[in-house]
Protein backbone atom coordinates (compact mmCIF):
# COMPACT_ATOMS: atom_id res chain seq x y z
CA UNK A 1 0.00 0.00 0.00
CA UNK A 2 1.30 3.36 -0.81
CA UNK A 3 0.36 6.54 1.55
CA UNK A 4 0.35 10.04 0.95
CA UNK A 5 0.07 12.23 4.07
CA UNK A 6 -1.39 16.10 3.19
CA UNK A 7 -3.05 18.59 5.10
CA UNK A 8 0.19 20.64 7.12
CA UNK A 9 1.10 24.23 7.35
CA UNK A 10 1.67 27.03 9.57
CA UNK A 11 -1.17 27.61 12.11
CA UNK A 12 -1.00 29.84 15.40
CA UNK A 13 -1.28 28.17 18.96
CA UNK A 14 -4.96 27.25 19.57
CA UNK A 15 -5.75 26.45 16.83
CA UNK A 16 -6.60 23.70 14.24
CA UNK A 17 -5.54 21.77 11.04
CA UNK A 18 -6.59 18.34 9.62
CA UNK A 19 -4.30 15.97 8.42
CA UNK A 20 -5.36 13.37 5.54
CA UNK A 21 -3.41 10.40 4.20
CA UNK A 22 -4.57 8.79 0.98
CA UNK A 23 -4.07 5.32 0.77
CA UNK A 24 -3.76 3.61 -3.08
CA UNK A 25 -2.54 0.22 -4.09
CA UNK A 26 -4.73 -1.87 -1.50
CA UNK A 27 -7.69 -1.64 0.20
CA UNK A 28 -7.19 0.35 3.31
CA UNK A 29 -10.00 -2.13 5.60
CA UNK A 30 -6.65 -4.49 5.22
CA UNK A 31 -4.77 -2.20 7.16
CA UNK A 32 -4.62 -1.40 10.66
CA UNK A 33 -3.22 2.81 10.80
CA UNK A 34 -1.63 5.10 12.36
CA UNK A 35 0.46 8.84 12.85
CA UNK A 36 3.91 9.58 14.04
CA UNK A 37 5.36 12.57 14.23
CA UNK A 38 9.05 13.53 14.49
CA UNK A 39 10.11 16.99 15.77
CA UNK A 40 13.46 18.95 14.98
CA UNK A 41 16.28 17.14 16.94
CA UNK A 42 14.02 14.10 18.67
CA UNK A 43 13.01 10.73 17.48
CA UNK A 44 10.49 9.64 15.63
CA UNK A 45 6.72 9.66 18.46
CA UNK A 46 3.87 7.41 18.14
CA UNK A 47 0.86 10.08 18.47
CA UNK A 48 -2.62 7.88 17.77
CA UNK A 49 -3.49 4.34 15.81
CA UNK A 50 -7.17 3.45 14.94
CA UNK A 51 -8.03 -0.73 14.07
CA UNK A 52 -9.19 -1.50 10.93
CA UNK A 53 -12.90 -1.35 11.39
CA UNK A 54 -12.17 2.61 12.84
CA UNK A 55 -14.18 0.92 16.15
CA UNK A 56 -10.68 1.51 18.11
CA UNK A 57 -8.42 4.00 18.79
CA UNK A 58 -5.08 4.95 20.82
CA UNK A 59 -3.53 8.05 21.54
CA UNK A 60 -0.21 9.19 22.92
CA UNK A 61 -0.62 10.63 26.03
CA UNK A 62 0.36 14.22 25.16
CA UNK A 63 -2.18 14.61 22.56
CA UNK A 64 -5.32 12.79 24.44
CA UNK A 65 -8.39 14.84 24.40
CA UNK A 66 -6.56 17.24 21.40
CA UNK A 67 -6.14 14.89 18.42
CA UNK A 68 -8.74 12.60 17.09
CA UNK A 69 -7.98 9.99 14.37
CA UNK A 70 -10.53 8.82 11.92
CA UNK A 71 -10.68 6.71 8.92
CA UNK A 72 -13.34 6.29 5.64
CA UNK A 73 -12.59 3.02 4.61
CA UNK A 74 -14.98 3.55 1.81
CA UNK A 75 -11.94 6.86 0.57
CA UNK A 76 -9.06 4.69 1.24
CA UNK A 77 -8.55 7.83 3.74
CA UNK A 78 -7.40 8.21 7.17
CA UNK A 79 -7.56 11.14 9.10
CA UNK A 80 -6.13 12.89 11.86
CA UNK A 81 -8.14 16.37 13.66
CA UNK A 82 -5.61 17.99 15.77
CA UNK A 83 -7.05 20.83 17.99
CA UNK A 84 -5.83 23.46 20.79
CA UNK A 85 -2.52 23.36 18.94
CA UNK A 86 0.90 23.91 20.87
CA UNK A 87 4.33 24.86 19.55
CA UNK A 88 5.33 21.72 21.22
CA UNK A 89 3.34 19.80 18.41
CA UNK A 90 5.68 21.58 15.90
CA UNK A 91 6.88 18.16 14.08
CA UNK A 92 6.64 16.50 11.00
CA UNK A 93 3.77 14.41 10.46
CA UNK A 94 3.79 10.66 9.17
CA UNK A 95 0.96 8.09 8.37
CA UNK A 96 1.58 4.45 8.80
CA UNK A 97 -0.23 0.92 7.98
CA UNK A 98 0.20 -2.17 9.07
CA UNK A 99 -1.49 -5.48 7.73
CA UNK A 100 -4.19 -6.25 10.60
CA UNK A 101 -4.00 -4.51 14.02
CA UNK A 102 -1.44 -5.84 15.72
CA UNK A 103 2.15 -5.60 15.02
CA UNK A 104 4.81 -3.48 13.58
CA UNK A 105 3.38 -0.58 10.70
CA UNK A 106 5.32 -1.68 7.97
CA UNK A 107 4.52 1.21 5.22
CA UNK A 108 5.19 5.22 5.58
CA UNK A 109 3.53 7.73 3.78
CA UNK A 110 6.45 10.77 3.40
CA UNK A 111 5.21 13.48 6.31
CA UNK A 112 3.99 16.12 6.09
CA UNK A 113 5.09 19.48 8.31
CA UNK A 114 3.17 21.08 10.95
CA UNK A 115 4.38 24.15 12.48
CA UNK A 116 2.59 25.81 15.42
CA UNK A 117 3.67 29.65 16.31
CA UNK A 118 3.22 30.67 19.73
Amino acid sequence: VQLQASGGGLVQAGGSLRLSCAASGRTLSRYGMGWFRQAPGKEREFVAAITLSGGGTHYADSVKGRFSISRDNAKNTLYLWLNSLKPEDTAVYYCAARYGDVGDFDYWGQGTLVTVSS
